[in-house]
């Protein structure tokens, strides 16, 4: 049981007994962060429980030993400790960092955080990146799979978030896809690859809808005014995958009417832009002609 009456894996008690394979031997896999406390240490109360609580919220990239001095004194007296509260941090069996008594709560989080970085990500953003690899030649269950898997590890990991719902829209599994967007944790549920999900499964939705491109396209050559028409022909093109040309035809209905449909086009432009990368040329370009047009 922990000093505090919480009952946590990333935190626990640790003797002398257990001190080389619950901290030594386990900063080679995960940084270890040591306190050093006693009952009768006042400063001790406070630190102690805020060093757990930011512990606990780094959710396994970082783990917590708490060593009662009074109980423990060889281990303490190795590494030195002349006064407490003391904190050291371990990394790949060394001690790298720490600090002596009580700090504000600003600053027990910032070097937890400091402390949990020295691992990185454990490869995460690696296999983010090879996730979104095989959603880009088709291999979309292979990719949800592995976004699944980031998730396991980082469950507020919003990149792999969207990925796994983009993963589903590619799959057809649309209503699936609503579901994990609807379920998405809040701190993640505005961030940009989410929207950018969102915006994907909205185009999926649109494509289904979608009329034949060349009738559209003759009506629209021979009645340049029926916004509807050329509104239906950008949603066609896109839903064929011919992403710039239903940008450059919304483009030119926002030119002819910025107000018609309560600015549909616009509102359509700003849904396929979100979709994309915010690098990608046609965004980029798309965006620069639809500013153009908006300062005139």
């Amino acid at each position: 049981m922990l000093a505090n009456g919480l009952n946590n894996s990333h935190v626990k008690d640790v003797s002398e007994a257990d001190f080389m394979a619950e901290v030594v031997e386990k900063s080679r896999e995960v940084p270890v962060i040591v306190d050093f406390w006693a009952p009768w240490c006042g400063p001790c109360k406070t630190l102690g429980p805020a060093l757990e609580a930011a512990v606990n919220a780094a959710a396994g990239k970082v783990v917590m030993a708490k060593v009662n001095v009074d109980q423990n004194q060889g281990i303490a007296g190795q590494l030195r400790v002349q006064s407490i509260p003391t904190v050291y941090a371990f990394w790949q069996g060394q001690p790298v960092d720490g600090f002596q008594g009580a700090i504000a709560g600003s600053e027990v989080k910032k070097f937890v955080e400091k402390v949990a970085a020295l691992a990185g990500d454990g490869g995460l953003a690696e296999a983010i990146e090879a996730a979104e690899t095989m959603l880009a030649e088709g291999a979309a269950v292979d990719a949800a799979e592995t976004f699944a898997a980031v998730l396991g590890e980082e469950p507020e990991n919003a990149a792999a978030y969207g990925g796994l719902v983009r993963a589903h829209v590619a799959a057809g599994n649309l209503e699936q896809a609503e579901s994990f967007l609807n379920a998405a944790p809040a701190a993640i549920a505005q961030s940009a690859p989410l929207e950018a999900a969102r915006a994907q499964l909205a185009l999926t939705r649109q494509a289904a809808k979608a009329g034949p491109v060349d009738d559209l396209l003759s009506i629209t050559l021979a009645e340049p005014q029926n916004h509807q028409a050329r509104f239906d022909l950008a949603l066609a093109l896109h839903a064929s995958g011919k992403v710039e040309a239903a940008v450059e035809q919304l483009l030119e209905l926002f030119r002819r009417d910025r107000e018609w449909n309560d600015g549909a086009a616009k509102a359509q432009l700003l849904t396929i832009f979100g979709a994309l990368k915010a690098t990608d040329p046609i965004v980029l370009k798309g965006r620069r002609k639809l500013s153009s047009m908006i300062f005139l």
